[in-house]
């Protein structure tokens, strides 16, 4: 049976970036806790990060702000791409509690691809096991990104200023529920600046932040032994932003200049049994997977959109630590 790993969530519904052999994923747990955390967290270190810069991307396509009660709708993808740096990890870059020999000594991030490594793990008390690790998706990934869709609904306030939003209810399978959640406000700067809010030009302030929340069960299919086996995926991320666009009837170009950060968290609970010497011995471990990642980056960004009438199409690309890329369309009303 293939064993997932949620490392993205759309509007409407999980989606499932890669799927991985039992003999992957679940079997990194034979490394005992300590050790598991560590090489778990070197492999997914691309996805958990990589989607705290995604989910803060895609915000705005001009910095101009609608009129009061003037909205737009907007349908778009971030994805954020990852550096080639971390396609792949070493076993020597990496302190252990236990005895880990892995042949090759460097395997696949979740990021990259390639033969993963078979690991066997010798624990302090002298009990032997061998596991193989997760694969990485890397040709199943467009740009070798992380991808997050977004909808979003932005809506004109008082005082030149709009309030935007992404809000998604728990939805998904009877395995994989998400939601989602994210606010954001954008105050236009151009009514303080006298008669040069005549011109084209628009410079604003942006604040944003973005909350989801991913509970999967793994019991059933389980390769382990164990009780009320599931993974909890929490991220948090923000970002703020001046920004300006020249916006013309047909054309707008619009950039931004700002700090991106944020907080995600992966966590397995439940009990696992883990056999030893071919299985002679066991050892139970209990809520053996606590992973937690704090990335922040200052971004620039530079963009076009393609105005039709109340019909927007938009595409832009920010330098950061994750380079990002954003392109969507939108419904401008106001």
């Amino acid at each position: 049976m293939k064993k997932r790993i949620l490392i993205c969530f759309s509007v409407l519904a999980s989606i499932n970036l890669f799927a991985q052999d039992d003999d992957g994923f679940e079997a990194v747990i034979t490394a005992g806790a300590a050790d598991a955390n560590t090489l778990m967290g070197a492999y997914i270190a691309p996805a958990m990060e990589g989607l705290v810069y995604s989910m803060s991307g895609g915000w705005y396509h001009t910095a101009k702000t609608h009129k009061k009660l003037g909205f737009d709708i907007t349908i778009g993808v971030n994805a954020a791409m990852v550096p080639s740096e971390k396609e792949m990890f070493a076993f020597a870059d990496l302190n252990f509690e236990n005895t880990i020999t892995a042949s090759p000594g460097v395997t696949p991030t979740v990021a990259g691809n390639g033969t993963p490594a078979e690991v066997t793990v010798v624990t302090q008390d002298g009990d032997t096991g061998t596991f193989t690790m997760p694969e990485g998706v890397k040709d199943d990934l467009p740009l070798n990104a992380m991808p997050a869709p977004t909808l979003q609904a932005s809506v004109g306030l008082v005082y030149d200023t709009d309030l935007m939003v992404r809000a998604t209810p728990k939805v998904g399978s009877d395995d994989v529920k998400g939601s989602l959640f994210g606010v954001g406000l954008k105050h236009n700067l151009m009514q303080y600046l006298g008669p040069l809010d005549k011109l084209p030009l628009n410079v604003s302030l942006l604040g944003a932040f973005t909350t989801m929340n991913v509970d999967y069960d793994i019991e059933d299919g389980s390769s382990i032994d164990g009780t009320g086996q599931a993974a909890e995926f929490k991220l948090n991320s923000y970002t703020v932003q001046g920004i300006a666009s020249l916006d013309f009837p047909f054309i707008s170009i619009y950039g931004g200049l700002g700090y991106t950060g944020g907080k995600s968290e992966l966590n397995v609970l439940g009990t696992y049994t883990v056999e030893y010497n071919a299985g002679t011995e066991t050892t139970t471990l209990v809520d053996p997977i606590a992973l937690s990642y704090s990335p922040s980056s200052v971004r620039a960004s530079l963009g076009a959109r393609l105005n039709l009438a109340f019909f927007k199409i938009y595409a832009d690309y920010t330098v950061q630590e994750y380079s990002n890329l954003s392109a969507g369309i939108a419904f401008s009303f106001r």
